[in-house]
């Protein structure tokens, strides 16, 4: 069974690369988890928040003990994935804990007849440790968008749906949160198991960037995809703001920058985040870049596309 997880940071267009690779016959999917974020906690402090320090671990945590609630989060997601009661013996450390998880999905792919899983939580990037000392052979597709498109993502989503738990705390925190994850993409750039995906290039020119994708993860590009995409990848109810995403189209989204931000804003933005381009620039260079197959390059702006990747791999 071959093991993905899609990570970024949130609003970075995570849920439509899952969508698309939902469409693919080969591959099992789910709606997200968190379960290494329920796992192994501290998610703020990990973010790098303002004013979060580590706390002092509890004797359960020195001995590395999982909580009860991520055991029952185990006991439901086998309910779930599976439509039977939980039998077996639920483990009592972290690690037995995720290894159950991981078999677990290993189990419901099976089941689905897919030899492929990718499991979409955006903060399990910040987790990638923990999980490849679990899983070694994991592969992880890191989503990035644009940091000034990402808050106003996440600024629009939060006037529009209220939700404090997953947009809340400001410009501010998001700003933060954005440099934090370019940090982390920035040390996988290079690594083969890890594969970096920018949101504007899947919009601009999606045969190429899904030849990149499948290259990387061995699926076979021209098999038939799904074009209902019945993967369920999203619970709508719980997070009605994936609504647009989760049918696996990937289209240009509407422009949010002009209209939440100002000109002094926009400013702010251009001095706190942390270089894009210069990003950009590091990932193109990365060894792992497999060239598309030239049948996909069939228009002008694709041609001029795989023009400026073949220069920026030298």
């Amino acid at each position: 069974m071959r093991r993905t997880f899609v990570v970024g940071c949130p609003r970075s267009g995570t849920t439509i690369v899952q969508s698309l690779l939902a469409r693919h016959p080969a591959v099992y999917t789910l709606p997200e988890t968190a379960f290494f974020e329920q796992l192994y906690g501290n998610l703020s402090w990990r973010w790098g928040d303002a004013g979060v320090r580590l706390p002092r671990p509890r004797l359960r945590q020195r001995l590395g003990l999982g909580r009860r609630q991520v055991r029952e989060l185990v006991v439901a997601l086998h309910v779930q994935l599976t439509g039977q009661r939980f039998q077996g013996r639920l483990g009592l450390h972290e690690d037995t804990l995720g290894r159950q998880f991981l078999s677990l999905l290993d189990r419901a792919a099976d089941d689905a007849g897919r030899s492929m899983w990718i499991e979409k939580t955006p903060n399990h990037l910040l987790y990638i440790p923990e999980i490849e000392q679990l899983q070694p052979d994991a592969k992880f597709v890191h989503v990035i968008r644009r940091g000034e498109d990402v808050l106003a993502s996440v600024i629009d989503a939060h006037l529009r749906f209220e939700n404090d738990a997953a947009f809340g705390g400001g410009a501010v925190l998001w700003a933060r949160r954005w440099n934090h994850a370019v940090e982390v993409h920035r040390m996988y750039a290079n690594h083969p198991s890890h594969h970096i995906v920018f949101l504007e290039d899947m919009v601009r020119q999606p045969d190429v960037e899904w030849a990149r994708l499948c290259a990387f993860l061995d699926l076979p590009e021209d098999a038939v995809l799904d074009g209902a995409n019945r993967q369920s990848v999203a619970n709508l109810e719980h997070e009605p703001w994936k609504k647009d995403a989760i049918h696996g189209h990937v289209r240009q989204s509407d422009p949010k920058v002009d209209g939440l931000f100002g000109p002094k804003m926009q400013e702010w933005l251009a001095e706190r985040l942390s270089s894009y381009q210069e990003l950009r620039s590091l990932c193109r260079a990365q060894p792992t870049w497999v060239a598309p197959r030239p049948h996909l390059i069939d228009t002008a702006s694709g041609a001029a596309a795989e023009a400026r990747w073949a220069s920026a791999s030298g």
